[in-house]
């Protein structure tokens, strides 16, 4: 699963999540891509599902990018525990994802097999998503 090596500090505030991804929003190494459209905290197991899920599908041709890690602490309290006694110990982390983020990539392999191995992905990831396609890609001639 992912998650950090080592952190500064163990438990992190929620902050919060406005306005659209300042970075992290163009595709940068591959063709195609899934791009998010909403706010949502995504965790390490949901990440490595949607992999797991494109090299499945790709059956580990092309290559893929995962854009996104989970570096932020969640933390939760006991069930039936009273109000109060300080935070609760850390759960998990989280990857914070807003509109516009660019969650993965694929390159290598044909539009219709990328388009298909994205949905799938997409499926195992808790935000709603849009398929990418680099801009100068030619769907016709498939320039791969």
């Amino acid at each position: 699963m992912l998650q950090p090596k080592r952190t500064k500090f163990r438990r992190q505030q929620k902050g919060r999540m406005k306005g659209n991804a300042q970075r992290g929003n163009q595709l940068a190494f591959g063709s195609f891509g899934i791009k998010t459209l909403e706010n949502k905290w995504s965790t390490g197991q949901q990440i490595e599902s949607a992999r797991i899920a494109v090299t499945r599908y790709m059956q580990r041709q092309g290559q893929i990018w995962i854009r996104i890690f989970p570096d932020k602490p969640f933390t939760k309290k006991p069930a039936e525990v009273r109000m109060g006694k300080g935070k609760g110990a850390p759960e998990g982390f989280v990857a914070p994802v807003t509109p516009g983020r660019i969650l993965i990539e694929v390159e290598g392999v044909p539009f219709d097999v990328a388009k298909e191995a994205l949905r799938l992905a997409a499926q195992k990831l808790p935000v709603t998503t849009k398929f990418v396609v680099r801009r100068d890609y030619d769907v016709l001639n498939q320039n791969v």
